[in-house]
Protein backbone atom coordinates (compact mmCIF):
# COMPACT_ATOMS: atom_id res chain seq x y z
CA UNK A 1 0.00 0.00 0.00
CA UNK A 2 1.35 3.63 -0.56
CA UNK A 3 2.04 5.54 2.55
CA UNK A 4 -0.81 7.78 3.37
CA UNK A 5 -1.47 11.16 4.13
CA UNK A 6 -4.25 12.30 6.61
CA UNK A 7 -6.13 15.09 6.10
CA UNK A 8 -7.99 16.93 8.73
CA UNK A 9 -10.99 18.93 7.24
CA UNK A 10 -12.17 21.81 9.18
CA UNK A 11 -9.17 24.69 9.68
CA UNK A 12 -7.28 22.87 7.37
CA UNK A 13 -8.48 22.65 4.07
CA UNK A 14 -11.83 23.81 4.77
CA UNK A 15 -11.91 27.51 6.59
CA UNK A 16 -14.11 26.76 9.22
CA UNK A 17 -12.90 27.60 12.94
CA UNK A 18 -14.30 30.63 13.72
CA UNK A 19 -17.79 29.55 12.08
CA UNK A 20 -17.45 26.60 14.50
CA UNK A 21 -16.10 29.20 17.59
CA UNK A 22 -19.46 31.19 16.92
CA UNK A 23 -21.39 28.54 16.87
CA UNK A 24 -20.76 26.73 20.07
CA UNK A 25 -20.90 30.78 21.70
CA UNK A 26 -24.10 30.52 20.35
CA UNK A 27 -24.88 27.27 21.85
CA UNK A 28 -23.64 27.63 24.99
CA UNK A 29 -25.57 30.90 25.30
CA UNK A 30 -28.88 29.43 24.63
CA UNK A 31 -28.35 27.30 27.50
CA UNK A 32 -27.62 30.38 29.79
CA UNK A 33 -23.86 29.66 29.67
CA UNK A 34 -21.68 32.75 28.17
CA UNK A 35 -18.21 32.05 27.97
CA UNK A 36 -15.67 34.28 26.37
CA UNK A 37 -15.28 33.41 22.04
CA UNK A 38 -10.94 32.99 22.70
CA UNK A 39 -11.77 30.48 25.08
CA UNK A 40 -13.63 28.58 22.90
CA UNK A 41 -11.61 29.13 20.19
CA UNK A 42 -8.58 27.87 22.05
CA UNK A 43 -10.75 24.71 21.97
CA UNK A 44 -11.87 24.38 19.01
CA UNK A 45 -10.38 21.28 16.79
CA UNK A 46 -12.18 19.12 19.49
CA UNK A 47 -14.83 17.07 18.54
CA UNK A 48 -18.03 18.06 20.89
CA UNK A 49 -17.87 15.44 23.26
CA UNK A 50 -14.42 16.59 24.52
CA UNK A 51 -15.03 20.64 24.00
CA UNK A 52 -17.91 20.58 26.10
CA UNK A 53 -16.57 19.06 29.35
CA UNK A 54 -13.57 20.78 28.58
CA UNK A 55 -14.89 24.47 28.66
CA UNK A 56 -17.96 23.41 31.57
CA UNK A 57 -17.03 21.10 33.81
CA UNK A 58 -18.23 17.21 33.24
CA UNK A 59 -20.86 17.75 35.91
CA UNK A 60 -22.39 20.39 33.26
CA UNK A 61 -21.78 18.26 30.14
CA UNK A 62 -23.88 15.51 31.94
CA UNK A 63 -27.09 18.30 32.52
CA UNK A 64 -26.70 20.07 29.61
CA UNK A 65 -24.12 18.44 27.14
CA UNK A 66 -26.27 16.81 24.68
CA UNK A 67 -28.46 20.11 24.52
CA UNK A 68 -25.49 22.54 23.70
CA UNK A 69 -24.55 19.79 21.15
CA UNK A 70 -27.72 19.53 19.53
CA UNK A 71 -28.07 23.58 19.08
CA UNK A 72 -24.60 23.67 18.14
CA UNK A 73 -25.78 21.79 15.19
CA UNK A 74 -28.32 24.12 14.32
CA UNK A 75 -26.62 26.97 14.80
CA UNK A 76 -23.66 25.55 12.22
CA UNK A 77 -26.10 24.50 9.78
CA UNK A 78 -27.22 28.45 9.19
CA UNK A 79 -23.34 29.51 8.89
CA UNK A 80 -22.19 26.61 7.06
CA UNK A 81 -23.19 28.09 3.44
CA UNK A 82 -20.75 31.06 4.54
CA UNK A 83 -17.26 28.54 4.50
CA UNK A 84 -14.81 28.26 2.07
CA UNK A 85 -12.11 26.23 1.34
CA UNK A 86 -8.86 27.65 1.92
CA UNK A 87 -6.60 28.68 -0.70
CA UNK A 88 -4.55 25.45 -2.37
CA UNK A 89 -6.67 22.95 -0.49
CA UNK A 90 -7.49 20.40 -3.50
CA UNK A 91 -4.50 21.36 -5.47
CA UNK A 92 -2.32 19.83 -2.25
CA UNK A 93 -4.78 16.47 -2.53
CA UNK A 94 -3.94 16.31 -6.10
CA UNK A 95 0.18 17.42 -5.22
CA UNK A 96 -0.05 14.30 -2.82
CA UNK A 97 -1.87 11.78 -4.91
CA UNK A 98 0.75 12.81 -7.86
CA UNK A 99 3.52 11.86 -5.39
CA UNK A 100 1.53 8.18 -4.80
CA UNK A 101 0.47 8.78 -1.41
CA UNK A 102 -3.26 7.65 -0.58
CA UNK A 103 -5.17 11.15 0.81
CA UNK A 104 -7.76 9.89 3.38
CA UNK A 105 -9.95 13.28 4.49
CA UNK A 106 -9.63 12.31 8.60
CA UNK A 107 -12.60 14.24 9.96
CA UNK A 108 -15.42 13.67 12.79
CA UNK A 109 -17.69 16.07 11.38
CA UNK A 110 -21.22 14.63 10.73
CA UNK A 111 -22.30 13.12 7.38
CA UNK A 112 -24.38 16.12 6.23
CA UNK A 113 -21.37 18.93 6.90
CA UNK A 114 -18.87 16.45 5.34
CA UNK A 115 -21.10 15.96 2.44
CA UNK A 116 -20.66 19.85 1.66
CA UNK A 117 -17.09 19.81 2.39
CA UNK A 118 -16.24 17.19 -0.24
CA UNK A 119 -18.30 19.27 -2.92
CA UNK A 120 -17.01 22.52 -1.71
CA UNK A 121 -13.17 20.85 -2.51
CA UNK A 122 -14.67 18.70 -5.56
CA UNK A 123 -13.18 15.69 -3.99
CA UNK A 124 -15.33 12.58 -4.08
CA UNK A 125 -13.46 10.88 -7.04
CA UNK A 126 -9.96 12.34 -6.14
CA UNK A 127 -9.63 11.35 -2.15
CA UNK A 128 -8.77 7.82 -1.31
CA UNK A 129 -10.74 7.51 1.77
CA UNK A 130 -12.38 9.70 4.60
CA UNK A 131 -14.30 9.26 7.97
CA UNK A 132 -16.92 11.25 9.65
CA UNK A 133 -18.34 10.90 13.19
CA UNK A 134 -19.94 7.52 12.64
CA UNK A 135 -16.60 6.26 12.55
CA UNK A 136 -15.28 7.09 16.06
CA UNK A 137 -16.59 6.81 19.81
CA UNK A 138 -14.19 9.98 20.83
CA UNK A 139 -12.83 12.90 19.41
CA UNK A 140 -9.82 14.20 19.09
CA UNK A 141 -7.62 15.07 20.80
CA UNK A 142 -8.50 11.03 21.41
CA UNK A 143 -6.91 9.24 19.05
CA UNK A 144 -10.04 7.13 18.04
CA UNK A 145 -9.79 9.36 14.59
CA UNK A 146 -6.63 8.94 13.75
CA UNK A 147 -7.14 5.21 14.07
CA UNK A 148 -10.37 5.40 11.69
CA UNK A 149 -8.24 6.97 8.90
CA UNK A 150 -5.58 4.35 9.40
CA UNK A 151 -8.02 1.63 8.60
CA UNK A 152 -9.55 3.32 6.02
CA UNK A 153 -6.10 3.98 4.43
CA UNK A 154 -4.77 0.43 4.80
CA UNK A 155 -1.60 1.15 6.67
CA UNK A 156 -0.19 2.59 9.58
CA UNK A 157 2.70 4.34 7.26
CA UNK A 158 1.23 7.59 7.44
CA UNK A 159 1.28 11.13 8.57
CA UNK A 160 -1.10 13.84 9.69
CA UNK A 161 -1.92 17.01 8.18
CA UNK A 162 -3.71 19.39 10.73
CA UNK A 163 -4.04 22.81 12.17
CA UNK A 164 -4.83 22.12 15.77
CA UNK A 165 -2.17 21.24 19.21
CA UNK A 166 -5.62 18.73 19.44
CA UNK A 167 -4.71 17.34 16.06
CA UNK A 168 -0.76 16.92 16.85
CA UNK A 169 -2.04 15.38 19.98
CA UNK A 170 -4.44 12.89 19.12
CA UNK A 171 -1.82 11.33 15.85
CA UNK A 172 0.84 11.21 18.39
CA UNK A 173 -1.17 9.07 20.31
CA UNK A 174 -2.16 7.23 17.57
CA UNK A 175 1.83 7.02 16.52
CA UNK A 176 1.98 9.42 13.85
CA UNK A 177 3.56 13.14 13.46
CA UNK A 178 1.84 15.87 11.85
CA UNK A 179 2.74 18.48 9.90
CA UNK A 180 0.60 21.67 10.28
CA UNK A 181 -0.33 25.18 9.12
CA UNK A 182 -1.73 28.08 11.27
CA UNK A 183 -4.49 28.37 9.11
CA UNK A 184 -6.83 27.42 11.91
CA UNK A 185 -5.83 30.70 14.20
CA UNK A 186 -3.39 28.67 16.19
CA UNK A 187 0.28 30.34 16.47
CA UNK A 188 3.39 28.54 15.24
CA UNK A 189 4.46 28.32 18.97
CA UNK A 190 1.34 26.86 20.29
CA UNK A 191 1.80 23.99 17.59
CA UNK A 192 5.44 23.70 18.40
CA UNK A 193 5.16 23.26 21.71
CA UNK A 194 2.46 20.67 20.97
CA UNK A 195 4.71 18.68 18.93
CA UNK A 196 3.86 19.51 15.54
CA UNK A 197 7.19 18.37 13.07
CA UNK A 198 6.86 21.63 10.90
CA UNK A 199 4.51 23.96 10.88
CA UNK A 200 3.47 26.15 8.05
CA UNK A 201 1.75 29.92 7.16
CA UNK A 202 -0.50 28.44 4.49
CA UNK A 203 -1.68 25.46 2.16
CA UNK A 204 0.22 27.00 -0.48
CA UNK A 205 3.55 27.48 1.99
CA UNK A 206 3.37 23.84 2.51
CA UNK A 207 2.80 22.88 -1.09
CA UNK A 208 6.04 24.39 -2.04
CA UNK A 209 7.73 22.45 0.77
CA UNK A 210 6.10 19.20 0.22
CA UNK A 211 9.36 17.93 -1.80
CA UNK A 212 11.84 19.17 1.31
CA UNK A 213 9.30 17.37 3.96
CA UNK A 214 10.58 13.74 5.11
CA UNK A 215 7.83 12.18 4.90
CA UNK A 216 8.01 12.85 0.99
Amino acid sequence: MPRAVLLDVDGTLIDANYHHAIAWYRAFRRQGIVLPLWRIHRHVGMGGDQLVPALVGRKTDEEQGDRIRDARDEVYRELIGEVEPLEGARDLIVDLKERGFAAVLATSSPQDEFDHYLDLLDARELADAWTTNDDVEATKPKPDLVRAALDRAGTDDAVMVGDTPWDVESARKAGLETVTVITGGYSEQELREAGAAAVYQSLGDLRRNLDALPFV
